[in-house]
């Protein structure tokens, strides 16, 4: 059945993250200590060169390049999140692929709508993926914390009406290292003009999560 969409489902939007990065400032030994003797100055740079080498590690990304988003959620949690909807997904453009990765699903089953988005954002380094999580966080109120879901997790619901349509959709952020985990998961019923409840699409958006997380810890 083909039946038009309101416009709060059919304009969505998929800004790229701007990923920070940050660098490490190496700072060099002191310097060699003057030879005593013009016999000794070979083997005085000898041994003073190794010792005040500077260090040229640099730290380690626990995650180097995004999963791919499609295969991030079982099939199975597909088909009971979006009833209708092709296992498979489908895979948003980005300009960056390794920095960012998003799959969508959706599906229209008799007059039960639903959307669901999972999105991968890496950083360069934990501590600007954590203000990234951080700052969207400010974006969002009336949330919770979700206990034991990668290092750090947020879930929000939030009901919206338009031309009496509700539609009730929910996001959960996950931090887990430098990477960041986006779920979005909506709902709509077109006969009722009611959305799903709070507990339904909560649920939902965070089934999706652990899937997603656990795909990106397992693709290390």
């Amino acid at each position: 059945m083909s039946l038009p969409l309101p416009l709060a489902l059919t304009t969505r939007l998929a800004p790229v993250a701007v990923l920070a990065t940050a660098g490490w400032a190496l700072s060099s030994g002191p310097l060699a200590p003057a030879p005593a003797a013009d016999h000794h100055d070979s083997a005085t740079k000898s041994t003073s060169a190794s010792p005040t080498a500077p260090s040229t590690s640099a730290a380690t990304k626990t995650f180097t390049a995004a999963p791919a988003p499609c295969t991030a959620v079982t099939a199975n949690t597909v088909k009971s999140l979006v009833p209708g909807a092709k296992t498979a997904g489908k895979e948003i453009p980005s300009t960056d692929t390794a920095a960012r990765r998003t799959c969508s699903w959706n599906a229209l089953k008799g007059y039960d709508y639903r959307w669901l988005d999972v999105s991968f954002e890496l950083s360069d380094t934990d501590a600007a993926a954590e203000k990234t999580y951080q700052d969207r966080l400010t974006e969002k109120n009336g949330g919770g914390v979700v206990p034991g879901l990668g290092d750090a997790a947020y879930s929000v619901v939030n009901l919206s009406t338009e031309d009496k349509q509700q539609t009730r959709e929910g996001v959960v952020l996950v931090r887990a290292s430098n990477a960041l985990v986006v779920i979005t998961y909506n709902g709509s019923d077109f006969e009722s003009k009611k959305a799903p409840s709070t507990d339904v699409i909560n649920k939902g958006a965070i089934k999706a999560a652990k899937d997603a997380v656990a795909a990106l810890e397992g693709g290390r």
